[in-house]
């Protein structure tokens, strides 16, 4: 594992490196030894460092666990396999419950972000006596976003479009500026600039999607949304499955979402649990352009 660089918020965490299903998940782990268990889970084109200007709030509270997604960051990637399981939301689920077992914690509150929200949302399914609660940020329930579709949901989510397409032309692409393409998607949806992004952050975002394991991973995590996550979130509609635990939506005002989605019914629609949630004053990159109040947010709500 390269050497972690030191980024503002993680003073007193320790590196995270453990084998998981196969291959090794890193990232970071801290906050109170003794206290209830939070998985933070971020999403695309990011890390787990998404989170240093949150884990400050909630470190005196929660003992946190941040890794990178599968494939992500430094984490290991899965062999490619037919229909893209191996970056599908339910292996990746998986993988983030195998750790947060190996650690100890048989149950817990997950937060995520973008990806990491569907993720988590899977996990939530999959695994619903794991999970206590349940955050989800900036995001409405995939097969809803698919299905609801028109062409300005094409204009806005074209790259779910674009990294789904057959390897390996998006890699190419995005191959020849990798930094310019991240550049790009973090001063969107919302966010209108990179100026909510500490530079050790963006340092770590541009040294990872250099990479070409993660440009292909992030490539086949949107393939898999298309294929099997799709056929999946289908039969559990199908099914009558639900989220049973308590729900927190969070979301961008300024962001693609409320513009083109009711995020609370569709999250309710979708739920047993009670859920609660609200627009905060910014793009889609909360734990990032509004840290302060997506901490607080969350803490009053994994508290409760």
């Amino acid at each position: 594992m390269t050497a972690m660089s030191p980024i503002p918020g993680f003073e007193d965490f320790e590196p995270l490196d453990l084998p998981v299903q196969g291959r090794r998940l890193r990232g970071r782990i801290g906050g109170r030894v003794d206290a209830p268990p939070l998985l933070l889970l971020h999403g695309f084109p990011q890390t787990h460092v998404l989170w240093h200007r949150v884990v400050p709030q909630l470190a005196p509270h929660f003992r946190l666990v941040l890794p990178d997604l599968r494939g992500y960051g430094d984490s290991d990637a899965a062999p490619d396999e037919p229909q893209h399981t191996q970056m599908g939301k339910r292996a990746m689920a998986a993988d983030v419950l195998a750790l947060m077992r190996q650690l100890g914690h048989e149950r817990f509150a997950v937060a995520g972000h973008d990806r990491g929200g569907r993720v988590a949302h899977r996990l939530a399914l999959d695994a619903p006596e794991a999970v206590t609660k349940l955050a989800v940020l900036d995001i409405a329930p995939t097969l809803d976003m698919i299905e609801g579709a028109d062409w300005r949901f094409g204009r806005a989510y074209y790259h779910w479009f674009f990294l789904a397409q057959p390897a390996p032309e998006p890699e190419r692409m995005i191959a020849a500026d990798p930094v310019r393409y991240l550049h790009r998607k973090l001063g969107g949806w919302g966010a209108a600039s990179l100026a909510h992004l500490h530079p050790a952050a963006l340092a770590e975002y541009e040294r990872a999607i250099q990479r070409p394991e993660v440009v292909h991973a992030m490539c086949e995590d949107y393939r898999a949304a298309l294929t099997c996550d799709l056929e999946l979130d289908r039969a559990s509609r199908a099914a009558g499955d639900k989220l049973a635990c308590d729900l927190l939506v969070l979301w961008g005002g300024r962001g693609i979402v409320q513009a083109l989605f009711d995020p609370m019914a569709l999250w309710r629609a979708a739920s047993r649990g009670r859920v609660q949630g609200e627009a905060l004053d910014c793009g889609h990159y909360l734990p990032e352009e509004q840290p302060e109040a997506t901490a607080a947010k969350l803490c009053a709500f994994f508290a409760q």
